[in-house]
């Protein structure tokens, strides 16, 4: 019986582990570090600006909202899981304020808007999900992994070019992802597919037509 409990658990801890990989502060640095990987813009960037992408990228995005985070902990009736809804609602809004420091410090790059971009779309998705989690538990971890996957998407239909690689892979992430929500019982189907489908509308056109 207890080997059987231990197989059980097992899809739960590989959920969980995809879900730690994947978590919406880390998904936009590791969805440039691919981008760079795959070829965008390697020819127009020298390797300090990339260096600097990648730092302004993984300071707003991932080291500002954590830093946020503990401190909200320092509060006993703040709970980290934030198992409610509500509970996202101030996280969500500072991660607002730092993605939109990313996007003036990425201001900087003036003849490459596409990431300046990147970061605007992002804080629209931000607010959208704070909005709605009010009433709703959406997935922001599917938000996440819809927005970069938009945005590979739209740089190769905006560029003519085919990063065939990155865009199944991004696929392949956005499946996983998914799937780990639904395993640990985080999200319904539901929130899983709305928060996917609320990260590609909002980053695809904005990143395609500007």
């Amino acid at each position: 019986m207890p080997d059987c409990e231990k197989n059980f658990d097992m899809p739960k801890k590989i959920a969980k582990i995809i879900s730690i990989i994947f978590h919406p502060v880390i998904s936009p640095t590791l969805g440039f570090l691919l981008l760079f990987g795959s070829g965008f813009y390697s020819s127009m960037l020298t390797t300090d600006a990339r260096n600097f992408i990648l730092l302004v990228i993984f300071f707003s995005t991932a080291t500002l909202p954590m830093l946020s985070v503990a401190m909200l902990a320092l509060n006993p009736k703040f709970d980290v899981l934030m198992p409610n809804s509500r509970d996202r609602i101030l996280p969500l809004l500072f991660a607002s304020v730092f993605y939109y420091i990313g996007f003036i410090l990425l201001g900087r790059i003036h003849f490459l808007p596409v990431f300046k971009l990147f970061m605007i779309a992002s804080v629209l998705v931000i607010v959208a999900l704070l909005l709605i989690s009010f009433k709703w538990n959406i997935s922001i971890h599917m938000a996440a992994v819809g927005a970069v996957t938009a945005t590979f998407f739209a740089l190769s239909f905006r560029g003519g070019v085919n990063p065939m690689t990155a865009i199944i892979i991004m696929i392949v992430v956005s499946g996983l992802v998914g799937t780990a929500r639904l395993v640990q019982n985080k999200n319904s189907l539901p929130q899983v597919a709305a928060g996917y489908i609320l990260g590609f509308i909002i980053l695809y056109p904005v990143i395609y037509f500007f």
